[in-house]
């Protein structure tokens, strides 16, 4: 698990950051790739990563603004044209479907994979056996939303050597044993399988905040998150700004990250008034709350490990 991220400027691309679209790579978990926004040009800056665009699964839009969604069509038709033949998913508040579709026809893009486009409100977004992705409405001037990315704890593995021990021999019996029940040894002894399957591997838990005011649903979200991706488009100087146009500062990223006791913050959607050491002051500042912060830029890399494992 890995997020790697595409874009991330705020409002208009820039020279040093274009605007959003974070790829959450899940190649070892389920050999797919997972987008959070769409800003124009995401697929330009796609040719720059290891990202395939046939093995994006799905696409989850915060919100409706252009700088999130502009360069959904494009990458809808290139992922087409580019041998692109398993579905694919895109999930947005209400008003995504009549976007894409309107520019799907009006271009006369057609598709050589099925597109299912869902609308959503608060609640569950997607879950199956591996992950359940929940949203949660923020504070913006359009409705946005929040992403928790739960992955479901992993089953413990089996305890072969202390079966072995015991003289059970590998086969069949093995399923039964870490599936927890009770088996019966050719000797006669019965053992309990849950007794041979080591404690669960804890899931990891990935938080992706759309455009937003400081905000109690964004605490509520994060809380004790692997990772909180949270915009910054302001400095703590100019809350005034982050205010009056629906956007978070430096300092109130780190509170929701302190608030939420998460384990790392990653600050994106900065503005482009803010260059060079400018930057490692968005840094600085978030640190007088928050520890363990970490500035995004175009391209920039951030494994997510799970706790007590080595992958």
């Amino acid at each position: 698990m890995e997020l790697l991220f595409l874009g991330t400027g705020s409002g208009v691309p820039s020279k040093g950051r274009n605007v959003s679209a974070i790829a959450l790579q899940l190649l070892e978990e389920r050999g797919a790739t997972w987008l959070f926004d769409c800003g124009e040009a995401t697929q330009h800056q796609i040719l720059h990563t290891s990202v395939r665009p046939r093995r994006i699964e799905r696409i989850f839009i915060t919100h409706l603004h252009g700088d999130h969604i502009f360069g959904l069509p494009g990458l809808l038709g290139s992922r087409s044209f580019q041998g692109g033949e398993t579905p694919l998913f895109v999930y947005g508040p209400a008003g995504i479907r009549s976007f894409v579709e309107t520019a799907l026809t009006v271009s006369g893009t057609r598709l050589k994979y099925e597109l299912h486009i869902e609308e959503f409100t608060e609640g569950v977004v997607f879950e199956d056996e591996q992950f359940i992705v929940t949203a949660k409405l923020l504070d913006h001037g359009l409705p946005s939303y929040g992403f928790r990315i739960v992955e479901k704890d992993l089953p413990g593995t089996l305890l072969v050597d202390e079966l072995r021990a015991l003289g059970v021999k590998p086969g069949p019996i093995y399923q039964q044993i870490k599936r927890g029940e009770l088996v019966t040894l050719d000797n006669g002894t019965v053992i309990d399988g849950r007794k041979f399957v080591a404690p669960p591997k804890k899931g990891r838990v990935v938080v992706m905040m759309g455009d937003t005011r400081y905000c109690e649903a964004s605490v509520e979200l994060a809380k004790q998150a692997d990772v909180l991706v949270h915009e910054a488009t302001f400095s703590a100087e100019e809350a005034h700004l982050a205010h009056d146009y629906y956007h978070s500062t430096t300092l109130q990223a780190a509170e929701v990250a302190k608030r939420a006791e998460v384990k790392q913050l990653i600050l994106t959607h900065i503005s482009s008034r803010y260059q060079g050491e400018m930057c490692e002051r968005l840094v600085e500042e978030a640190k007088t709350i928050f520890p363990n912060v970490a500035l995004a830029f175009d391209f920039s890399s951030f494994p997510i490990i799970r706790k007590g494992n080595d992958e």
